[in-house]
């Protein structure tokens, strides 16, 4: 009959016991849940940090191209003096067209690194939003934690 009498302490000791999990459980999940959005928090910055590091590509190939263009427009001026002939007519008309292909050229270089731009700082918002859904379903888990220790603490009172 004394194993009876020890049910009662038994039992408060596991709805301790319970307690304390579920109170180490309710923490680990905030902890989880502040380390995934802390990383991808830092994904984001990556993502811009490499936004910004296109924009600058952008300014050293452009720089590149003009003078790989400016070369090329002496390189013509030259063959076309060297074959006797003078600027005008059709010496005047390729240096023309290469000057409207190098606009063209110069815009696709651009369009290109702003596409790439836009699809890092994309990239950065998706991240930044991956972190608050991270951080919203360890607060559900707690939720879920407190309610299910709640409702197995109503269980036992019964």
């Amino acid at each position: 009959m004394a194993w009876f009498a020890a049910l009662p302490v038994l039992s408060q000791a596991a709805i301790g016991f319970g307690a304390v999990t579920t109170v180490a459980g309710i923490k680990q999940a905030g902890a989880a849940g502040k380390f995934n959005q802390s990383v991808a928090n830092r994904n984001a910055e990556i993502a811009e940090q490499e936004a910004t590091q296109i924009d600058k590509q952008l300014e050293f190939d452009l720089a590149r191209f003009d003078q790989q263009f400016a070369q090329l427009q002496g390189q013509t001026k030259t063959r076309v003096l060297f074959s006797g002939a003078d600027l005008s007519g059709s010496g005047l008309r390729i240096l023309r067209r290469n000057a409207e292909q190098a606009e063209v050229e110069k815009n696709i270089i651009d369009y290109n690194a702003k596409i790439g731009q836009a699809r890092k700082f994309e990239e950065a918002n998706f991240a930044r939003i991956q972190g608050s859904m991270a951080r919203q379903q360890a607060r559900m888990q707690q939720l879920q934690l407190a309610s299910s220790f709640g409702t197995s603490l109503l269980g036992a009172a019964k």
